[in-house]
């Protein structure tokens, strides 16, 4: 297996991506609250680049049955249904429902990823059943969503975590770029829980909005054993 990791969106060729499952990854929050919505019955969710873009596809979907989802900055869209907040994305919120979602970084990441044969969402919360959906894959992708195209510590950790996991619990032994390696060498030395996220960039940007309390969930380990997968351009539930 050869796992190669990028810790931002920007400095990943789509091309490069063809042969391989990509995992993308934002902890806070795109990726954990997509697990959150699909754990708590959403049909499927749609990914876009843009606000523009989300209400076009939602109003062409079908109001009736269609969240709009999505933040800047981290607060909320105006008119927009729902924002990023994983608390947000109860079951009798979004089940049965389809969502379109854009956000700052994690849905411009998963646009990005499309291009690989394969693509799946991790965040800590269903770290352990995306490394088993990838432990039989020949060439992994991991794609950090980062921050505004600079490097987050949180989305890296998570891409240690997932490296140590497929090491450790499948008896793998991939070849690694730098990215990985280094990624690796944090999962050894930090501690993914709310006083770690709290502490970090992304982290901080919540709590200074009010939005504190969702690093609860985005650093619950193992939360649901769930993979979000994306396909024909939604993302839903792994039948794999």
């Amino acid at each position: 297996m050869n796992i190669d990791t990028h810790f931002t969106v920007g400095e990943v060729d789509p091309a490069s991506l063809h042969q391989s499952v990509v995992v993308v990854i934002d902890v806070v929050r795109a990726t954990t609250t997509m697990t959150e919505a699909l754990a708590n019955g959403a049909r499927g969710i749609y990914p876009t680049a843009s606000t523009e873009e989300a209400v076009k596809l939602a109003t062409s979907l079908g109001r009736e049955d269609t969240l709009l989802c999505g933040e800047r900055k981290g607060a909320k869209v105006e008119g927009f249904d729902l924002g990023n907040s994983p608390r947000e994305f109860t079951g009798p919120t979004v089940s049965g429902k389809r969502l379109v979602m854009s956000t700052t970084n994690g849905t411009r990441a998963i646009v990005t990823g499309g291009e690989g044969e394969r693509l799946v969402a991790c965040a800590f919360t269903n770290l352990g059943a995306v490394a088993e959906s990838l432990k039989d894959a020949s060439s992994v992708a991991i794609l950090c969503s980062g921050r505004e195209d600079r490097f987050s510590l949180e989305d890296s950790l998570c891409a240690g975590l997932l490296i140590a996991r497929l090491q450790g619990e499948y008896d793998v032994t991939p070849v690694l770029n730098d990215a990985s390696r280094a990624a690796l060498a944090l999962a050894d030395s930090l501690q993914p829980d709310r006083a770690f996220l709290s502490d970090t960039a992304a982290g901080r940007a919540l709590i200074e909005i009010g939005l504190g309390d969702d690093l609860d969930i985005c650093a619950h380990v193992d939360r649901h054993s769930i993979v979000p997968e994306m396909r024909d351009q939604a993302i839903t539930l792994s039948k794999s």
